[in-house]
């Protein structure tokens, strides 16, 4: 059951599933590079920096790993290879708890906001438009009123998908024709949201545009126009990565968190990467809490990301 009651059987499993190629990659490596060591030292340290740099937890985040077994051997003259994996599990499970973000229980939103506004960000292709469409099914399980918002404007098949999800959800949605002013689509259908007394309201944005500097503009001008209607938006911006592209997710976080304020990440694709490593490596770089995982292409795959029984999945 995990250490969480809410945690169910059914999606501890799927979670496992998830992270098996991930989990395979790791640990394949990482006997090979204690092979024939009974004591963790330095051609240890150096084989587990390359395990790690190589599974997609980024340089940076390598290193402080480390920097902190490292200190470990120093204090304890003979630190057995058979050791590893727990001080290993132990200092992941310490650097994704540094975020300070709380473990969700569920797909909750804060009752004191309504409605509560999500902004969703990310290059095309991540799973920008699936994650929005099952995180309204969610929702929409949980008894909230979504009303979903098509502002990616530049793409004729954004806004059928989205169209498609809302279909499919049974939710409302707001859409223009393309190449509409994507600031005037979060308007409308932030107006709508309020007349129709939406709890949630989740809009959809452009996942590239010609250079960084008018996606800044873009993104900005979206939000300024949408705090017309409700003064604290977006209460949320997500950024949704793809983890099966690795550091190249990392790229894209640098790009997002400068563009805009992004306070929460959705990584999908898990199931279908050994790159899993990649959600240490994002949320210890940017200090942003990884709040949505993607573990498998169903309408109930999208988890609520829990720290916790992610270490408890990649370390069983």
């Amino acid at each position: 059951m995990g250490f969480f009651s809410f945690f169910s059987k059914e999606k501890k499993e799927k979670l496992d599933k998830g992270l098996e190629k991930t989990k395979e990659n790791v640990f394949s490596k990482l006997g090979r590079a204690i092979a024939g060591k009974s004591r963790v030292d330095e051609d240890v340290l150096d084989n587990l920096e390359e395990v790690l740099i190589t599974s997609d937890v980024g340089v940076q985040t390598t290193l402080k790993i480390i920097e902190r077994i490292e200190e470990r051997v120093s204090n304890d003259k003979f630190l057995g290879t058979s050791e590893l994996n727990n001080i290993l599990r132990t200092e992941i499970s310490s650097l994704l708890s540094e975020n300070n973000s709380e473990d969700l229980s569920d797909f909750s939103i804060p009752t004191n906001k309504k409605p509560y506004v999500i902004m969703v960000v990310g290059v095309n292709g991540v799973g920008k438009t699936t994650t929005i469409g099952k995180l309204a099914y969610q929702l929409k399980k949980k008894g909230h009123k979504v009303v979903l918002g098509a502002a990616d404007t530049f793409r004729a098949a954004a806004i059928e998908q989205l169209e498609i999800w809302a279909q499919r959800v049974g939710v409302p949605i707001v859409k223009q024709k393309m190449g509409s002013d994507p600031a005037s689509v979060a308007f409308d259908t932030l107006q709508s949201a309020v007349t129709q007394g939406a709890d949630v309201v989740i809009i959809d944005t452009a996942g590239r545009l010609h250079n960084k500097v008018n996606l800044m503009n873009e993104l900005g001008k979206v939000r300024k126009v949408m705090q017309k209607i409700v003064p604290d938006s977006p209460h949320e911006v997500l950024l949704v990565l793809d983890a099966s592209t690795g550091q190249n997710a990392i790229e894209q976080a640098k790009q997002f968190t400068l563009a805009t304020e992004v306070n929460a990440l959705a990584l999908t694709k898990l199931d279908g990467t050994a790159k899993g490593g990649v959600v240490i490596g994002v949320s210890d770089q940017f200090k942003i809490p990884v709040k949505y995982i993607g573990v498998g292409e169903g309408i109930e795959d999208l988890q609520v990301f829990n720290k916790v029984e992610f270490v408890d999945s990649l370390f069983k």
